[in-house]
């Protein structure tokens, strides 16, 4: 353990975190209220989504700040890069980052692949290390805790969106504006989960948000097949690039995996999940599956994002998927 002294100049940090997730977004922060606190007080700091998307590489030209974090997504092995968190299995484009990271002396990159949640993980590590808690920050760490492990009590309580933890991760997920995701992730720091579903730019955001996802909820209760514990569905053509991941188990709750298939402007994505409340438990490793394909994730979830026009080996790709998750039965 060691000690930081508060910084006295005006520092610039860049924080990259992974963009349209409640996880990233919290953990994006998480870490600005630590870094004011503990870093540098009056720091300016400058937010940008990271996407998964087909080779997964980094643009670069985003380490733009004095300092530059990335949090909830892949290690980049550049010098400029100050701070890392995260806890996804799939977090080295190769062995060489892997190595790179290893050799780190640092004391500010951080892996758990264990962790829930990057935000509870981020948490943990700058109370450990650097004498950092914020108690209103708890109610946002448990959420992010929930939401991105899937701790939740049944799909009904995720699909029908009852709480003010679910709706704003319903504005995160969908919202396709990174200046008004980046207002939000500003709002995390200074006000309740509450308070924020209560301003009126989130209900302005929130009304059409809710009417498009239970749309989505009737597309995807139309377009599923469930077959030897897998429910699968294509989502293209619908124009319809995200989704509530656990719809397909308030429709199907016997079975044990669901693989989908979206398409946006910048890729083509195959989604991989697992069935908390499953009949049947999990045996597959997702991450491992979906490498192989060129994508990653966690053992109960992950995913394959390729070129935009590459649908047809994004069929192919589904296809191979769902007959390996598949039961013999």
């Amino acid at each position: 353990m060691f000690c930081l002294t508060a910084k006295k100049e005006i520092m610039k940090l860049r924080i990259l975190y992974h963009g349209n997730c409640f996880d990233g977004v919290s953990s994006a922060a998480i870490f600005s209220k630590f870094y004011w606190a503990k870093i540098a007080p009056a720091a300016e700091i400058s937010y940008t989504p990271t996407m998964h998307r087909a080779g997964n590489a980094f643009d670069r030209d985003q380490f733009d700040g004095d300092e530059n974090a990335i949090v909830d997504f892949k290690y980049c092995p550049d010098e400029r890069l100050t701070w890392w968190f995260d806890h996804h299995q799939s977090a080295f484009l190769s062995k060489e980052d892997e190595e790179h990271f290893l050799a780190d002396t640092s004391g500010q990159k951080f892996l758990d692949i264990d962790s829930k949640s990057c935000a509870e993980f981020i948490a943990r590590i700058v109370k450990e290390k650097f004498d950092f808690e914020d108690e209103a920050l708890a109610e946002l760490i448990e959420w992010a805790h929930i939401i991105d492990g899937a701790l939740y009590e049944s799909p009904a309580q995720c699909v029908e969106l009852r709480s003010s933890a679910l709706k704003l991760m319903q504005v995160i997920e969908g919202e396709k504006d990174p200046a008004f995701v980046e207002k939000i992730i500003r709002m995390l720091t200074e006000r309740t989960l509450d308070e924020i579903i209560a301003s009126e730019e989130i209900k302005a955001k929130l009304t059409p948000i809710l009417d498009e996802h239970w749309k989505t909820v009737e597309v995807i209760k139309q377009r599923s097949i469930s077959e030897r514990g897998v429910v699968s569905f294509d989502l293209t053509g619908t124009g319809i690039e995200g989704y509530n991941k656990f719809i397909p188990y308030y429709f199907h709750p016997e079975v044990t995996y669901v693989v989908s298939l979206s398409q946006s402007s910048f890729r083509t994505k195959i989604s991989v999940g697992s069935n908390p409340w499953a009949p049947r438990p999990r045996v597959h490793n997702i991450a491992q599956i979906c490498e192989r394909y060129g994508g990653g994730g966690h053992a109960v979830v992950g995913a394959v994002s390729l070129k935009p026009e590459d649908l047809e080996l994004g069929k192919q790709y589904m296809r191979e998927i769902i007959e390996e998750l598949r039961f013999e039965d």
